[in-house]
């Protein structure tokens, strides 16, 4: 986690912190997540129990509902990485219910999938430290991003394996939080800590 902020660090991002515990609003509906979505059944997420006229409360599932609350309060342009434990009703051989992210969010003028493609590239060669490591960017379907994409390293053994999702950012999402999507666009990013250490160090 200290390795991967210091390099977004060093790439001009700042850490943007928000609280465990959010609402259905920020950690869902503002991302454009619907009222249907497998995510939001009680088997994906820990919810708090339901109190009279107050908002559902939840753990956070990740650490996405952090870039709603910058957006609702800074106007672009905006630079920032989202690290964090997030939680989620996975209990099995290779889930836990409590695991780590860092997402990135940055919104300015004129965005595109040329930054967002030249980001994770410069942050995953610095990361892995080899200069050209082979990748891709598979087309992929999140609700707060479009399009979207999943980033696959080829490993030693000569194996694609998924490494983070990523995307440019919904303008109903920007919409959301007051950004006029007509004047602005954004890329955002996220990846599992846990998956990637594991990947970084050869550990089964």
């Amino acid at each position: 986690l200290d390795e991967l902020t210091s390099i977004l660090g060093s790439m001009g991002f700042y850490i943007a912190e928000g609280p465990h515990i959010e609402d259905e609003y920020n950690n869902f509906t503002a991302l454009n997540i619907s009222e249907n979505h497998p995510a939001r059944q009680e088997h994906d997420t820990f919810y708090f129990k339901k109190t009279k006229g107050v908002a559902n409360r939840l753990l956070r599932t990740h650490t996405s509902p952090v870039q709603i609350r910058v957006m609702k309060k800074e106007k672009p342009p905006i630079k920032i990485i989202a690290p964090g434990a997030t939680y989620r009703c996975d209990d099995d051989s290779t889930h836990s219910p409590m695991f780590h992210q860092i997402e990135g969010l940055m919104v300015g003028a004129n965005i595109n999938m040329t930054h967002l493609k030249s980001l994770i590239k410069e942050l995953l060669s610095i990361f892995f430290g080899i200069k050209d490591l082979p990748m891709r960017f598979r087309p992929s379907y999140f609700p707060f991003t479009e399009p979207s994409a999943e980033v696959d390293i080829l490993s030693k053994e000569g194996k694609w394996l998924e490494i983070l999702g990523c995307g440019i950012v919904n303008p109903i999402v920007l919409e959301n939080c007051n950004i006029d999507s007509n004047e602005y666009s954004g890329l955002a990013f996220g990846l599992g800590i846990e998956r990637i250490a594991m990947l970084k160090h050869g550990v089964e």
